[in-house]
């Protein structure tokens, strides 16, 4: 037994700096091969063209890349629309264009836009990308050969809507009232002014009182007479924004650009935003006992301070899943040639609210959106490259009540706003609900539990 451990220690002894040897080898091997492979340790590994994968590659050290590229390089819809956005989100793409996630671009889209002695000319050769494009309805023309113009000049600037002075953020209105309208539309707008859309100190239904502004929105009109007597309202009220477009149907998103960039400037402090149709009612004072409620919720909540929450805060009668109108006989006809796929979820445009600081956010990526004909899905592309989500309330109708609800005692109490109402029911609404009953007056918001 002692001879066959001695035997076996000797061979041990004589085989150890062999073994030794192999395993540096071996040891020496992998390291140069990992070098040549990744690069020395710490350095990072050279990625691909525009982040492409060419397969399955398994390390211990790196993560396993997809079998097939993970970023579009062609776009499979040949709509006009998704071709320009893809275009749009390709030059703004960090990941394409990686300086952009060190120099975040400034709006270099307004280069592109063609421009004359008149401003931006209308753009004839893009129907040539439409092969019906002889065939769609004249607005629809009419948008797609001026869809590359934005940039309108302000005929009329109401200069004294905000204060603007050192204290302007102190006494900045709680809410601005941006009201969509045409020139002709007189009677409503004076209608508002006396009910529902007044300018001043107005007492919410809970008792407060808070600044409320109002402003109307409007392009231009061929009737020159028309325009005459909008001068003379405008510089009775001094309420009036008007911009050198034609106001149609499908320009109203043209409106809401032009709006954020009138308000970065002459309004940048109100709190909360209104914006909408001409033919709503609006319970004021119910809706600025809501904001009320709902800036004390995000800027108090669990006893801290949260600034940055209202960022977010869009609210209204929320659509989601709308497909495109495909008749050639409706006003919101959309066709394959011009957008394919399903709209974002968006607020319904008779009326929707949002706050100060989204707007800001909201001029910042619409210079990243191209122009849509209808003005509330273009606000929800916008929202939705913010990532923001917004919120559904059953009491703003944009499409009026439920079947029967409307003849409920207190129906008219427990709403936010409610489309569609002519001159004289806004009146009747504004008396109805200024003086509600003792049973109405307890009465709450439709959707909120009692």
């Amino acid at each position: 037994m002692a001879l066959f451990l001695c035997r076996y220690r000797r061979l041990f002894l004589f085989c150890s700096p062999c073994l030794l040897l192999v395993s540096i080898y071996i040891y020496v091997s992998i390291a140069l091969t990992y070098v040549m492979e990744h690069g020395p340790p710490g350095a990072h590994p050279v990625l691909q063209t525009h982040f492409i994968a060419n397969g399955i590659k398994l390390s211990r050290d790196l993560a396993p890349h997809p079998v097939k590229s993970f970023w579009r390089s062609e776009l499979n819809s040949g709509a006009l629309w998704n071709i320009i956005q893809y275009m749009i989100d390709s030059q703004y793409n960090p990941i394409i264009n990686p300086h952009l996630a060190t120099n975040p671009p400034g709006i270099s889209y307004k280069k592109d836009r063609r421009r004359s002695e008149n401003g931006c000319s209308p753009d004839y050769e893009i129907n040539k990308m439409m092969p019906d494009f002889l065939t769609l309805p004249t607005q629809m023309k009419d948008f797609v050969t001026t869809m590359n113009c934005r940039d309108y000049p302000l005929i009329i600037n109401p200069l004294d809507i905000c204060d603007r002075g050192p204290q302007a953020k102190n006494r900045a209105p709680m809410l601005l009232l941006a009201i969509k309208t045409q020139t002709a539309d007189f009677v409503n707008r004076e209608v508002i002014r006396g009910t529902w859309g007044r300018s001043g100190r107005i007492k919410s239904r809970g008792g407060r009182q808070r600044l409320v502004r109002r402003v109307f929105l409007l392009g231009k009109s061929k009737d020159l007479r028309t325009e005459e007597k909008l001068q003379l309202e405008s510089d009775t009220y001094g309420d009036i924004i008007q911009w050198e477009f034609m106001d149609t149907f499908f320009n109203l998103t043209l409106k809401d650009v032009l709006f954020w960039d009138w308000f970065s400037k002459r309004c940048p402090h109100a709190h909360f935003i209104f914006k909408g149709d001409d033919d709503v009612f609006v319970a004021t004072p119910a809706l600025l006992d809501y904001l009320l409620a709902e800036d004390a919720n995000e800027r108090f909540s669990n006893g801290s301070r949260h600034p940055n929450e209202m960022e977010t805060f869009v609210v209204g009668d929320v659509i989601n899943n709308a497909e495109p109108l495909r008749s050639n006989g409706s006003k919101y006809y959309i066709p394959q040639s011009f957008f394919k796929g399903l709209y974002p979820p968006y607020p319904g445009g008779g009326g929707v609210v949002y706050s100060g600081s989204l707007a800001h956010r909201l001029l910042e990526v619409s210079q990243r959106v191209h122009l849509f004909p209808i003005d509330d899905v273009y606000l929800g592309m916008c929202l939705r490259r913010l990532g923001v989500n917004p919120i559904h309330h059953p009491a703003f109708l944009t499409f009026d009540f439920p079947k029967n609800e409307r003849k409920e005692p207190c129906a008219n109490h427990k709403i936010l706003l409610v489309h569609k109402r002519s001159p004289a029911e806004m009146w009747q609404l504004w008396t109805e609900t200024s003086t509600p009953s003792s049973k109405c007056k307890k009465a709450t918001l439709r959707g909120q539990n009692k």
